[in-house]
């Protein structure tokens, strides 16, 4: 008579409490236990793991004692995960021209002059030529277009994005907020079509400057748009100006603006109409 072994039904352990963190990282002496731990699980558990255990410590550190454990083979699904967050020497996976800031643990450049005191939070990445000056703090998320200038002491929000455009010095630009893209600039040809009208030129915030959160500045068109020094705009504003217009004071109402000096765009519109119907009974002729 054959008399089978019982089963042993092993515990899962929980990872949380198996890794145990000291002073923002892992205790030496623990390691073996990591492992012991870690090697219970299957490559797609642990895959799974690594990335929880990533978005939750939000450090890069972790992820390099995570990439230590590679000679432990946990297949496929552990391998995809390091090398998705990035390559061995710090750089996206893919991009061998950026590299990882040391003050902060976001992504930069190496074509970009950045401060060494600047913060580079995880998750920003700095572009290529763009120039940050001394310490700037960049949230995480932030994106720094290519050949963007930022002054001293800015901080720049969380999720911002700039592109086409330079900041001035201890500006705050605050969560959200777009600057430089294109404006809403179309026109018809002349068989009815509606073409996207060129929108190539930059824009420019002074010094002292505070933008809102999820504000938008757009470049401009035919001349920059300018934020002068001082200014302050609250939140979920869109900046942009009628074409050959021109500000000489203080705007306090929310709307748009065209003209020189710029007025309201509806009373702008009845200008440039009773403009044209003078003209035409002044030159019948021309017309």
């Amino acid at each position: 008579m054959l008399v089978q072994p019982k089963s042993r039904r092993t515990k899962m352990p929980s990872i949380t409490k198996a890794l145990p963190v000291k002073h923002g990282g892992y205790s030496g002496s623990n390691t073996n236990r990591h492992q012991g731990v870690l090697s219970l699980l299957g490559p797609q558990l642990m895959a799974s793991a690594l990335r929880r255990l990533a978005a939750a410590f939000y450090c890069w550190p972790h992820l390099q004692f995570f990439r230590s454990l590679s000679p432990l083979r946990f297949g496929n699904g552990y391998r995809s995960f390091v090398s998705s967050v990035s390559s061995e020497d710090g750089a996206p996976t893919g991009h061998p021209d950026f590299g990882q800031w040391k003050n902060g643990g976001g992504f930069f450049h190496k074509s970009a002059c950045i401060d060494p005191t600047v913060f580079i939070e995880f998750g920003a990445v700095v572009h290529s030529k763009s120039v940050v000056g001394e310490h700037v703090c960049i949230g995480s998320g932030a994106v720094i277009g290519p050949s963007v200038t930022v002054g001293q002491s800015t901080k720049i929000g969380y999720n911002v994005a700039l592109s086409n455009c330079s900041i001035g010095d201890s500006c705050i630009i605050h969560n959200g907020v777009c600057i430089g893209q294109d404006g809403f600039g179309f026109m018809v040809d002349e068989h009815g079509n509606m073409l996207k009208k060129p929108q190539m030129l930059n824009a420019r915030i002074g010094n002292h400057v505070e933008i809102g959160a999820n504000t938008c500045v757009d470049r401009g068109s035919w001349r920059d748009t300018v934020v002068g020094d001082h200014s302050k705009i609250d939140n979920l504003v869109q900046v942009r100006l009628a074409g050959m217009s021109c500000v000489t004071k203080d705007i306090t109402e929310p709307g748009d603006y065209g003209g020189f000096p710029a007025v309201p765009a509806h009373q702008w519109r009845r200008q440039v109409t009773n403009y044209s119907r003078t003209s035409k009974q002044r030159n019948p002729g021309n017309h």
